[in-house]
């Protein structure tokens, strides 16, 4: 909900979403701060955790890199990368597991860059915060008429962004379909409906 709506989101509609009623949620957390950085702890270890997972798991640094980049974006675990407000950056500065577990996640990338780098496969002038502000841009929410547009203008814009983070100019062909202004135009529902009867 704070991905979609940002850290104002009605408590009401966080409680139903998780499926709890608001009492329950109030039991838990006392209030809207105490929540925001619950998620904003919660985003950055998660973070953390994936680009471990990532490092471990992938052959090279260059491809931890890439498969830690798409995760982020295909969870919104990141959404937590950069502060998107004052209130963010408020949790970040004054509370210590906030600023801890960012802490722990800008090291995290900053191992990820290095070691990319150190394969010669990640350009020499970018640092942890180039692809940390990137990802932040990859998360911000933007309209897509439908789902199968938003996927496939996620997927595109991410190999785009990879590929000029790449040491040489290799390119990547590009995901799906190419996207025409005509995908970015809202349509009217039953147009929508007619073009992608599964949306019914």
């Amino acid at each position: 909900m704070f991905a979609e709506r940002g850290p104002d989101a009605p408590m009401e509609e966080i409680a139903r979403r998780a499926g709890v009623g608001v009492g329950t949620l109030y039991r838990r957390f006392p209030d809207r701060e105490a929540l925001l950085r619950a998620v904003t702890v919660d985003n950055f270890n998660g973070v953390v955790s994936d680009g471990r997972t990532a490092a471990a798991e992938e052959p090279n640094a260059w491809l931890a890199l890439c498969r830690f980049v798409r995760e982020c974006v295909e969870s919104r675990m990141g959404v937590a990368l950069l502060p998107q407000s004052g209130r963010s950056s408020a949790i970040i500065r004054d509370d210590p597991h906030a600023r801890d577990a960012h802490l722990a996640m800008v090291k995290m990338v900053q191992g990820l860059v290095n070691a990319a780098k150190d394969e010669g496969a990640l350009r020499d002038d970018v640092e942890a915060g180039d692809v940390v502000v990137l990802l932040s841009l990859l998360l911000r929410p933007v309209y897509h008429p439908t789902p199968e547009v938003g996927m496939v203008a996620a997927a595109r814009s991410v190999t785009v962004v990879l590929d000029g983070l790449r040491a040489r100019s290799a390119v990547s062909p590009l995901p799906g379909r190419s996207l025409t202004g005509d995908d970015l135009t809202p349509r009217e529902p039953r147009a929508m409906a007619d073009e992608h009867p599964e949306y019914r």
